[in-house]
């Protein structure tokens, strides 16, 4: 897959991937995030308060709902009008759906067909999204960073993650995932679990790929222990942890 090297900073669109490249990217993303599933494009799970939508489960928030999670699905809307899409005038709008039982009484209605139908058709320009994402999280992890020494050893993660074979689509996938981990209401007990800590939690081993997945592993491990025992976030650490060993494959 050619990558633009970073040779001193992340300048924008320094990712350049062909869109076969993309298009692999992007199933292999729709596997972790929904197993390759058309029905899993559309998907409200029980006891979140938004739907996830597309092949990274993008976020949409219902008018008037607490949005602890950043909402990502209208970016990605105006985001697939830049790249020329025809968008359904309802997507540009606020969600019809304002609970779960709402959502999944409307799974086979037409709008809903439709709106899989298009998100099934966009999957490069859905990964071309996550990328602009990627490219916009480095300097906002480092602006985060109180010390020199804390941004020297992000930065330097980054990169070396970057270069490897595996290494874009391990980043633009946990970007996706878990996000950049700037976000202060993205914390359970002060620690947060994006991307950033991940880069903070490797020291340079040989084997990147290896301690970038271990440190993956060891993030999220702690947001389990230290989420609110209500939402019994163990559940999800067994795909969390068949997603991550991803990282260590050949794309």
């Amino acid at each position: 897959m050619p990558v633009k090297r970073v040779v001193e900073e992340v300048k924008p669109k320094y990712i350049q991937i062909a869109e076969r490249d993309a298009d692999r990217i992007g199933k292999k993303i729709w596997m972790n995030e929904g197993s390759g599933k058309i029905k899993n494009l559309t998907v409200w799970n029980r006891g979140e308060n938004f739907a996830s939508l597309g092949i990274g489960h993008f976020i949409w928030y219902p008018a008037g709902k607490e949005k602890s999670f950043k909402e990502t699905f209208p970016e990605l809307i105006v985001f697939l009008q830049e790249q020329g899409v025809d968008i359904p005038t309802w997507l540009q709008k606020t969600p019809p759906w304002k609970s779960y039982t709402a959502f999944k009484r409307d799974e086979q209605s037409a709008d809903m067909k439709e709106l899989r139908t298009m998100l099934v058709n966009t999957i490069p320009e859905q990964v071309q999204f996550i990328i602009r994402r990627l490219e916009q999280a480095l300097p906002k992890m480092l602006e985060s960073l109180p010390t020199e020494a804390q941004r020297t050893l992000v930065r330097e993660q980054f990169y070396r993650v970057a270069q490897q074979s595996a290494g874009v689509y391990a980043l633009i996938d946990y970007v996706n995932f878990k996000g950049e981990g700037t976000s202060p209401r993205e914390r359970y007990q002060g620690q947060g679990w994006g991307l950033l800590q991940v880069l903070e939690n490797m020291r340079g081993s040989d084997n990147v790929m290896a301690e970038f997945a271990q440190s993956a592993e060891f993030v999220l491990k702690r947001r389990i222990k230290n989420a609110p025992p209500a939402r019994n976030e163990s559940r999800w650490l067994p795909g969390w942890k068949n997603r991550i060993k991803t990282y260590t494959a050949q794309l």
